[in-house]
């Protein structure tokens, strides 16, 4: 009887499988959280993205201009396995001479380009610390130690590391953040650019599952010293809040001072799928030196995250600290917090105007004048733009601005009762405030039988606490129409479309009159509205999903269409490319009559793209005797607390087509292996031991030290002796 070879043919082919250079299937890359989320004009800070299907990223996409990013390091979750490897690695290298460095993966030029620009990271951040060229036994002990057998959520437990530059000509506001792998876009996530000096807390690792009844184990473990930093105003923090956790901020602030502390947390993760409700709810609280609290706040108006707007009694120390409202926490619970004597902008009235008419806004709020107005208002089509204040050299928040073709008036008070209607002349868009507590405006208007009348309000939309609700009566007070709220597929991220619309035909000849309040009977000056009554104005809106699409040549991919109809519009609409864009046609299709949901195919031509592009998409339709050309939206279909899902607006379609036959680049050119020759059995070769591992054990194994070794974290020497360890049994 012969012995077989220690590598028989099933571990040859499986070796060949698992080492073929080939491109593999990979679906579309996910990322969960960016930490920081932001960055000051000016500087270059080290970046965590937590998700998932980030293997062998290519480069990262920000939108805008003066930002860029480069890839440093990619660390995915290890399994048990995995860590057991690197256990016996560093037991090695332990036992190596030291005058015998470790061997690791060598730097490639874009990694060295990478350390170089995190040598120079800016200042005042508190946790940066450069990527550099660690020893190969230091970065085993990193990886082990950070490494958590069962996580909280898996789907955000892999990171890339990147390295952001903004340079100080970069545009002040929200990006979109992207990772780029050889097959696939990701999903965007919200990047802000400041230009307040930045503080960034350590950032967390990997948080564990809780388990019943043992969630103390789970709880975030750090120094007392970290729990409190102290700051210098102005500036922004960034931070991660874990389970339980509370972050505190000292500062100190002088009498008379008007200071602004806002919140950016749902703003920079809308949705988080498994939370409930559905995204980090930062809680505020104000106190002084003694801890007495002086300010609390747990949202702004209906937007969950919080804002303080403080007058400071007396000199001396503060502090604010921050928590979730049910003291929940991993690492995607991220905020940034802007803390200083800014310029906030609290409304803007009118909440909007008609194109080419001269109506400078009245914009008021904190530490700012209505001269102070930034934005020139240069509405050419019918829509929103935003708003910002600009003084002593620092931006304000952005407020929303809507443009109508429809003659403005403005409500007169007072006009809260029918006897009081202020008479208005159809078609108009009022611009109206409910001023004080259970306040209603009231309008007349002359009608004729059989006239169909829209009554809409423009309000949450624009950013105004108003939840409005409206109503139609006739001469004698019957109501004839009512709306409170309307569902609104176009929302977003507003998870309360509490902006009234209704639709009712005019049963005679005779005066009627439209009512509007405000749900929970509240009232001020920052309740505006702007209503418009009109005849239907047909129309359409289209929403797509999801806004990355990657295609292999010369095949199809296919987005899902959503189509919004507006006001008895119900005819079919066609849809296209806007542009020609080389390598990249659409199938052309047409969106039947009261349809509204479409899949729209892209074909890829015979060429790759060597890096996403932008597509644009229209629906064309008729409404009457006029062509109609609307953009079509990309989104991301996202789900709210196991549940609810929202079409949440992306910049842009990001289209990117691959070779399924092109070889990736090998990380790291593995060292030959040689099995051992063929021995025959005989009394001096007795038949062999029993194999080390089965069958199904070698192909994981081998799997293993493959991603082990491409990442540098094997040497050569251990790599090729636990490889020739995978034998078959005979």
């Amino acid at each position: 009887m012969k012995r077989l070879p220690s590598f028989s043919l099933l571990f040859a082919i499986a070796l060949a499988a698992i080492f073929s250079s080939a491109a593999r299937a990979q679906s579309r890359p996910y990322i969960g959280y960016a930490y920081p989320a932001g960055a000051q004009i000016g500087t270059t800070i080290e970046v965590r993205l937590g998700g998932q299907g980030m293997e062998d990223v290519t480069s990262v996409m920000i939108s805008g201009t003066g930002v860029s990013a480069q890839v440093v390091d990619y660390r995915r979750r290890l399994n048990n396995q995995e860590v057991q490897l690197l256990n016996e690695q560093l037991r090695v290298l332990k036992r190596a001479p030291a005058a015998a460095p470790a061997q690791s993966a060598p730097v490639t030029g874009d990694q060295a380009a990478a350390m170089a620009t995190m040598a120079v990271l800016a200042a005042p951040s508190l946790s940066t610390v450069p990527v550099s060229a660690n020893s190969l036994q230091d970065r085993i002990e990193r990886r082990v130690r950070e490494w958590v057998q069962t996580p909280a959520c898996a789907s955000i437990s892999s990171l890339v590391i990147v390295a952001v530059t903004v340079s100080p000509e970069a545009e002040i506001g929200t990006r979109e953040l992207r990772l780029v792998t050889a097959r696939g876009v990701s999903n965007p996530l919200v990047f802000q650019v400041g230009q307040l000096a930045e503080y960034s807390r350590k950032p967390m690792n990997t948080a564990p599952i809780q388990i019943l009844g043992k969630e103390a184990a789970a709880l975030r473990k750090r120094p007392p010293s970290e729990g409190e930093i102290g700051i210098s105003l102005p500036c922004t923090v960034n931070g991660q809040i874990a389970s339980g956790e509370v972050n505190r901020y000292r500062f100190s602030a002088s009498k008379g001072q008007k200071l602004v502390i806002s919140t950016q947390g749902r703003q920079l993760i809308p949705y988080i799928a498994d939370a409930v409700p559905g995204w980090f709810q930062p809680v505020l609280a104000l106190y002084d030196a003694k801890g007495k609290e002086l300010a609390f706040a747990d949202d702004y108006r209906f937007k969950p995250d919080p804002v303080i707007l403080f007058q400071v009694p007396a000199d001396g120390d503060y502090v604010f600290a921050i928590y979730d409202s049910i003291y929940r926490g991993r690492e995607d619970f991220i905020y940034r917090i802007t803390v200083g004597e800014l310029p906030f902008a609290t409304s803007v009235f009118p909440l909007g105007g008609q194109i080419g008419a001269a109506l400078p806004p009245d914009l008021t709020g904190w530490n700012l004048r209505p001269e102070d107005l930034a934005t020139r208002l240069t509405g050419a089509k019918p829509g929103v733009q935003t708003l910002a204040a600009s003084r002593m050299g620092y931006d304000s928040n952005r407020l929303p601005f809507a443009w109508d073709t429809l003659p403005d008036a403005f409500d007169r008070e007072p006009n809260n009762t029918v006897a009081a209607a202020q008479v208005v002349t159809l078609p108009v868009v009022i611009n109206g405030r409910i001023q004080q507590t259970d306040d209603w405006d009231v309008y007349s208007f002359v009608g004729k039988a059989n006239q169909t009348l829209v009554a809409e309000v423009q309000a949450r939309r624009l950013d105004s606490p108003l939840d409005s609700v409206i109503k139609l009566t006739d001469a004698a007070g019957k109501v004839i129409a009512f709306n409170d709220d309307r569902e609104d597929l176009t929302a977003g991220v507003n998870t309360h479309p509490a902006d009234s619309s209704f639709t009712a035909k005019l049963p005679a000849d005779g005066t009627y009159f439209v009512h509007i309040g405000e749900t929970a009977r509240k009232g001020g000056d920052e309740y505006g509205y702007r209503l418009r009554l009109s005849a239907p104005q047909p129309d359409f809106a289209l929403r797509l999903s999801p806004s990355s699409v990657s295609v292999a040549i010369n095949s199809t991919a296919s987005v899902s269409v959503q189509v919004v109809r507006k006001e008895g519009f119900v005819g079919p609409i066609k849809l296209a490319l806007g542009q020609p864009v080389a390598g990249f046609t659409a199938v052309p299709i047409t969106i039947p009559a009261n349809q509204t949901t479409a899949r729209l195919t892209l074909k890829s031509g015979a060429t790759a793209s060597q890096r996403p592009v932008a597509l644009g998409v229209v629906g064309i339709a008729k409404i009457g005797d006029r062509e109609v050309t609307r953009e079509v939206v990309a989104t991301e279909d996202r789900m709210q607390a196991f549940l609810w899902r929202h079409l949440v607006p992306a910049n842009d379609l990001q289209v990117l087509s691959y070779d399924p036959r092109a070889k990736l680049p090998p990380k790291r050119i593995a060292p030959a292996i040689t099995p051992p020759p063929a021995v025959a059995a005989s009394d001096a070769n007795p038949a062999p031991a029993k194999p080390k591992f089965t069958k199904q054990q070698i192909v994981g194994r081998l799997r293993q030290l493959k991603l082990l070794y491409e990442e540098g974290l094997l040497t050569d020497a251990f790599y090729a002796e636990r490889v020739a360890e995978c034998e078959t049994p005979s």
